[in-house]
């Protein structure tokens, strides 16, 4: 009889049959999308034959938008509702918005949401709308391409995004209709796509200068898992900021020459020619718009120019460096990434500080997109996990209970699992033998409005004082998501643990529903936590004050004097059960102050029953 065939974990059933899965660069300047054919890694092109995709989006009343180069044609004409650079906007409030709209000239609208909004002719959108318009363009390109629905796909975000930019990439790709496998950081993707994740072990620093982020990071690879040693950068550093700068050099050779939006934008399209014909010339003749004058720019010129910039990209690499632990001898390989790297200056400085020559052999346009091409290939299921360790994040935040129930956050969300943190807590009463340990999940300041994944309770910890103790709290989270947390008191290596899946029983809805609320309440969470704060100490303070009374106050102080701290101590607790921190804390600090002179007695008197009964001897015995 034939034995029955059981396919191998992992492998789909028809061994020609692959899940069709893309990685997608997500740029300031420029967007692609890149997938696995035939077991390599290419980016992919449009009917035209155009790999790229310029990152800008041109909106009109009653027509669909355009997205790319069509819609760039239209930036000199139209710039009010020709959106570029919107990667800079991605997670910022209003108020950032403002700051940058000197660089970027479109009318910014405030909202309720504290989100900015652009004011266009199809009106007023947010910069994950417009994001959304194009990640969709890119998600037909792949789905035409690949013949195809697609099972998902890897988007890249620099590595300096914090979360609410990391955020806005998923609500954008969500709105697109994309199925977010993995948000990846764009040094890593890099690293992928030069192969360094198959070497033994390393040290590799990735420098990625796009359109509008800086981002250095200094990674050591052990066994194929990519551990990151430090990151530093400027969300708001880039290419543009070449263009800007030669733009500006352009408007001072126009003299008296005024330009309005649409040929200041016609300039700085001219400066961003210029910038890349002088990748590969030594010198450039333009004609200035407007005025008809013709200048030449040296790569000598415009290497001064752009200088500060570049200056400010090597002087984060040198903070990395120094956050990493790292010395330049241990840097095996560099690796550019970015547009804006062909810039010969760029690659100069980088070679001489990293004392190495930095790989270019990869397209530094294609290269971010292809490495997350080479992920989405392995998450989809069409290579072994084996070949590569992916570490997915916390989607929320996990942390304790700590008094007046506010919650102290151990491990906050977006962090690459596995993990581990480690905090140390102390004990709220004297002779406390015992801690209750809540563990707890969510972006909220208070118990209340967190989710209650565990509890348990650490029992043995030695009679001391009030905050004399030391108990380690511990929180690890394996690959899998399963959160072990363990609490040990330092003196006697007592110790108690509790394992909890922290994911678990949570939809993708219930997390957004969290986030969002941790966003809408942000304010009201600060103030409630503040005045949490400052009634735990002033409940600290009076249960200590009024222990030392009963304790010594007979002995210690007068009639009047105990009178008077107890009418202290009660105006202090009238205080502490209103709403006004400030005035909490300033009553603190004046019970604290009024009451220095018994704290001083008490002192004296500690010190001299030690000092009774004990003879000269016994001292000469001491110091010898």
């Amino acid at each position: 009889m034939a034995l029955l065939q059981i396919a191998e974990p992992g492998l789909s059933l028809d061994p020609h049959q692959r899940k069709l899965a893309v990685g997608i660069d997500l740029g300031t300047t420029n967007s692609l999308v890149a997938t696995v054919r035939n077991g390599v890694a290419e980016t992919l092109a449009n009917a035209d034959g155009e790999h790229i995709l310029p990152s800008v989006v041109h909106y009109a009343k009653s027509s669909a938008p355009l997205v790319g180069t069509e819609a760039a044609a239209k930036a000199n004409q139209d710039p009010y509702n020709t959106i570029q650079s919107v990667k800079r906007l991605m997670g910022r409030s209003a108020a950032d918005a403002l700051q940058l709209g000197e660089q970027l000239p479109y009318e910014f609208v405030e909202s309720d949401t504290g989100m900015p909004y652009l004011r266009t002719s199809a009106g007023d959108l947010s910069p994950v709308q417009i994001s959304a318009d194009i990640l969709k363009t890119l998600n037909r390109r792949a789905q035409e391409s690949l013949g195809g629905e697609l099972e998902g796909a890897v988007i890249t975000v620099p590595a300096y995004f914090d979360d609410a930019q990391r955020q806005a990439t998923k609500d954008a790709a969500q709105l697109a209709g994309i199925n977010v496998l993995r948000l990846l950081n764009e040094p890593t993707a890099a690293a992928v796509a030069y192969g360094l994740d198959q070497q033994d072990k390393g040290v590799v620093a990735v420098y990625d200068l796009g359109g509008g982020t800086f981002d250095i990071s200094i990674l050591r690879l052990t066994r194929g898992v990519f551990e990151v040693l430090a990151t530093g950068g400027d969300s708001a550093l880039g290419g543009d900021d070449f263009d800007h700068a030669l733009a500006n050099w352009l408007m001072q050779q126009a003299g008296e020459h005024q330009y309005d939006a649409s040929t200041s934008r016609e300039l700085l399209g001219l400066a961003r020619s210029v910038k890349e014909r002088l990748t590969n010339e030594s010198q450039v003749s333009v004609t200035l718009p407007g005025t008809g004058a013709e200048i030449t720019l040296s790569r000598e010129q415009f290497d001064a120019l752009v200088q500060p910039h570049v200056a400010k990209t090597i002087r984060a690499c040198k903070r990395a460096m120094k956050d990493a632990g790292v010395e330049l001898a241990e840097v095996q390989d560099v690796v550019m990434v970015g547009g804006s790297t062909r810039v010969p200056l760029v690659q100069t400085r980088v070679g001489e500080y990293f004392q190495r020559a930095p790989h270019v052999d990869i397209d530094p346009d294609r290269v971010v997109a292809i490495g997350a091409a080479l992920q989405a290939d392995i998450l989809a299921g069409n290579k072994p996990d084996s070949e590569l360790l992916l570490l997915d994040v916390l989607p929320l935040s996990l942390g304790l209970e700590t008094m007046g129930g506010l919650v102290e956050k151990v491990i906050h969300r977006n962090t690459a699992i596995p993990v581990a943190r480690a905090q140390e807590f102390t004990t709220y009463q004297d002779g406390q033998t015992a801690m209750l340990v809540h563990v707890l999940q969510g972006e909220r300041e208070l118990v209340d409005h967190c989710r209650s994944l565990a509890r348990f309770e650490l029992r043995g910890i030695p009679p001391m004082a009030a905050g004399a103790a030391k108990i380690r709290v511990t929180f690890q989270v394996d690959a899998d998501g399963l959160l072990n947390v363990s609490a040990k008191e330092l003196s006697t290596g007592v110790e108690s643990a509790v394992q909890v899946k922290p994911s678990y029983g949570l939809s993708d809805n219930e997390i957004t529903r969290m986030l969002q609320e941790s966003y809408s309440n942000a304010q009201d969470d600060r103030e409630a936590r503040s005045l949490r704060e400052q009634q735990v100490e002033a409940d600290r303070l009076v249960a200590a004050l009024r222990g030392a009374i009963a304790a010594d106050g007979a002995e210690l102080l007068t009639e009047q004097e105990a009178k008077d701290l107890q009418a202290e101590i009660e105006v202090l607790e009238n205080l502490s059960k209103g709403s006004s921190a400030a005035a909490i804390e300033a009553g603190v600090e004046h019970l604290a102050q009024v009451s220095d002179f018994f704290a001083s007695r008490r002192m004296d008197s500690s010190i001299q029953s030690a000092l009774q009964g004990q003879s000269v001897d016994f001292f000469e015995k001491e110091k010898r």
